[in-house]
C-alpha cells in the first residue's frame, strides 16, 4: 500500500472540495480491507473517490480518502457468458476497449466514459434506452468491503438485498472494491442528429421513443431549436465520422466554440438568447455508424455545473412545457442546452428509474456561473411532480423527501443500519441524503 499522505482533494467541477486526514493508493481488496479497519480503530470515516465527475458531495473524503487507481484489474473474461469482473478504478473508456477486444460491450451507456466504473455505478449513471436500463441493470455481481473490514460479494443469488441496495448505493453500504459486468455481443450504432423545432419534438416524442432504441434531445434555452439524436443497432458496415468531421463537430464547435461562447455569456449574461440562436443552427444533420460506445459518449472539456431529475415518463411533455414557461416568467439567461433523456424501470433500489418508466431533464450552466436560481426553480417544478434528483448531480433534497419518492428507502436505511451502524462510510453529502 502507498505511504499515508494528505491531500487536497476537488472534484471536476471545482465546485466541492475536501482535505482529508489521509490518502492512500490500496492496489488489492486485501488492501482496502486493511484501510477500513485502520480507519475505524483511529475513529475516521473512508470514502473511495472516483474520477471526481458527480456534482455532488459523494465523493467528499473528511477522514481516510482511497484513491481508485491503484484497482484498475481486469480479472476475467467469460465470453461465452458475457461475464467480464473489473476492479472499481478501471475507467470506464478502458473497459470499453477491454470489451472491444474481446467482441463484448456494454449495451447501454451514459454520455462519458472518463468515470471509474464503481464511481458511475455507485451514483446510477444511466443514458438513454427504449428496452435496456442504464448500469446498475447491467451488474452481475458486486465485490465489496464492509464497515467491519470483511470481504463480500452479492449478486441475484447472493445476498439479493444487498445488491438491490448496493447496486446504487453512494458507497453507503461499503467500498465496491470490483465489478462483473452482464455483456453482450459487441454491436453498431447507427446515430441519426438532425435539428428540429421544439414544437416538432414535443409533438412526436412519443413516437420517436417508441421507434428508436435510444432516443434523447436537447433544447437550446430561449429559442425554437432543438438538436435531435436518434440510435439504432445496425448490420453494418461502419460508417464512422472522417476526422476532419468528428474533429470539427465534437472537438472544435462543441468543446472549443462552445467554451469560448460560454466565456462570453458569462461577462455578458444578455447575450445568451442570440448566442443559443446561432448555436443551435450550427450543429446540422448528420449520420454515421461506429462502435456502440462511440456512438453513445462524447468529449466533454468546457467545466460547467449540472442538475438532472428524473420524473415519471408520462409527465415529460408537461414538465417541458412548464419549464420553458418559467423562461419567460424569470429572469433567467442560460447558455448551455437543456438535455431530455428516457429509460425503462430499473429494480436497484436507489436507481433513479427505479419502478417507473422514467424521463430525465438535466439542466447546466457554465461552471463559472451563478445557479441558484436557476437550479431552485427547475427544482421546485420537478419535485411537484416526484421528481428524484440524480445521486451525482446538484439538488437540494434531503432523507425527508427522499424517503417519500423512493419506495425502498426505507428499506436501504435499515440494511445500512445493520452494515455500517457507526457510519464508517458517511460523510456530508450522506448525511444530508440519507439523513445521518
Amino acid at each position: 500500500m502507498s505511504p499515508v499522505s494528505t491531500h487536497q482533494w476537488q472534484n471536476w467541477a471545482g465546485n466541492q472540495h475536501a482535505t482529508p486526514r489521509r490518502v492512500t493508493t490500496p492496489r488489492t481488496t486485501a488492501e482496502v480491507a486493511e484501510a477500513v479497519r485502520a480507519a475505524a480503530d483511529d475513529g475516521l470515516t473512508v470514502r473511495m473517490t472516483g474520477t471526481g465527475h458527480s456534482f455532488t458531495g459523494a465523493a467528499v473524503a473528511e477522514g481516510v480518502l482511497l484513491r481508485p487507481q491503484g484497482l484498475t484489474a481486469v480479472r476475467s473474461v467469460d465470453t461465452a457468458r458475457g461475464l467480464v469482473t473489473v476492479e472499481a478504478g478501471l475507467p470506464l473508456h478502458r473497459l470499453n476497449a477491454v470489451l472491444a477486444e474481446h467482441g463484448l460491450a456494454l449495451a447501454n451507456m451514459g454520455d462519458i466514459q472518463e468515470q471509474t466504473v464503481a464511481g458511475a455505478l455507485q451514483t446510477a449513471t444511466h443514458g438513454t434506452g427504449r428496452d435496456v436500463a442504464g448500469l446498475a441493470s447491467q451488474i452481475h455481481a458486486l465485490e465489496l468491503v464492509l464497515a467491519d473490514g470483511t470481504v463480500t460479494t452479492c449478486s441475484r443469488e447472493e445476498r439479493p438485498e444487498l445488491f438491490d441496495a448496493a447496486r446504487a448505493g453512494l458507497g453507503a453500504l461499503g467500498v465496491v472494491t470490483a465489478i462483473t459486468w452482464r455483456t453482450v455481443p459487441a454491436f453498431l450504432l447507427r446515430a441519426e442528429e438532425a435539428p428540429m423545432r421544439w414544437d416538432e419534438v414535443l409533438g412526436r416524442i412519443d413516437e420517436f421513443d417508441a421507434a428508436n432504441e435510444h432516443f434523447e434531445f436537447y433544447w437550446f434555452p430561449h429559442t425554437e431549436g432543438c438538436s435531435t439524436k436518434r440510435n439504432n443497432r445496425a448490420d453494418g458496415p461502419a460508417e464512422p465520422l472522417s476526422a476532419v468531421k468528428y474533429w470539427l463537430d465534437d472537438q472544435f464547435l462543441s468543446n472549443t466554440v462552445f467554451g469560448a461562447i460560454n466565456r462570453v455569456t458569462h461577462l455578458a449574461p444578455a447575450a445568451a438568447p442570440v448566442i443559443n440562436r446561432i448555436s443551435a443552427k450550427a450543429l446540422g444533420a448528420r449520420t454515421y455508424t461506429d462502435t456502440s460506445y462511440k456512438v453513445f459518449t462524447s468529449p466533454r472539456t468546457v467545466r460547467f455545473k449540472e442538475q438532472e431529475y428524473a420524473i415519471p415518463r408520462e409527465h415529460l411533455v408537461p414538465a417541458l412545457k412548464e419549464l420553458r414557461a418559467l423562461f419567460d416568467r424569470r429572469d433567467w439567461r442560460i447558455s448551455f442546452p437543456i438535455e431530455v433523456r428516457m429509460l425503462p424501470a430499473e429494480d436497484a433500489w436507489l436507481s433513479m428509474a427505479y419502478g417507473r418508466p422514467t424521463a430525465f431533464i438535466a439542466v447546466h450552466v457554465y461552471h463559472r456561473d451563478p445557479h441558484d436560481a436557476y437550479f431552485r426553480g427547475v427544482e421546485e417544478l420537478l419535485t411537484a411532480l416526484g421528481g428524484r434528483p440524480h445521486w451525482g448531480k446538484m439538488h437540494t433534497r434531503d432523507a425527508a423527501y427522499l424517503g417519500t419518492v423512493y419506495p425502498k428507502f426505507g428499506d436501504f436505511l435499515a440494511l445500512r443500519d445493520e452494515l455500517d451502524p457507526e457510519r464508517r462510510f458517511a460523510n456530508p453529502y450522506t448525511r444530508q441524503v440519507f439523513g445521518d
